[in-house]
């Protein structure tokens, strides 16, 4: 759910930038977005990195080099999570100045980080 989320809510943004601020639509992306980050991604968030650190201290794979990589790649995702929320913020109170183009690309820079974290858990390449 937490990756879900992290794929969705940059997307959201993109769709935020070309809302007019305090019209129907704007309002009801400000919704969207806090609805989403509270009650689905920062939740899914906490139960990722609890159950991650449960097993990785049953599993012992903090030994292993490819969970490094994974590691990083999550701390990565730590903070695009939390630009994101600073990002919700800004929404919220219209002061937003990023272009629908920035949010692409980090929603592309998720993926990236997505796709490598799968790749490091399942191939566990070394």
């Amino acid at each position: 759910m937490w990756m879900a989320g992290m794929l969705y809510l940059p997307r959201l943004y993109v769709y935020h930038t070309t809302a007019k601020p305090k019209s129907e639509t704007d309002e009801l992306l400000k919704i969207m977005e806090k609805r989403l980050l509270r009650y689905i991604i920062n939740p899914a968030m906490f139960f990722s990195l609890g159950f991650g650190i449960t097993l990785m201290i049953i599993r012992e794979a903090y030994h292993e080099r490819w969970f490094h990589v994974k590691a990083l790649a999550l701390f990565f995702m730590f903070i695009i999570h939390v630009l994101l929320a600073v990002h919700r913020k800004k929404f919220e109170k219209n002061e937003n100045e990023k272009t629908h183009i920035y949010f692409r690309v980090l929603n592309e820079i998720v993926t990236i980080l997505i796709i490598i974290i799968v790749i490091m858990v399942v191939v566990k390449p070394f």
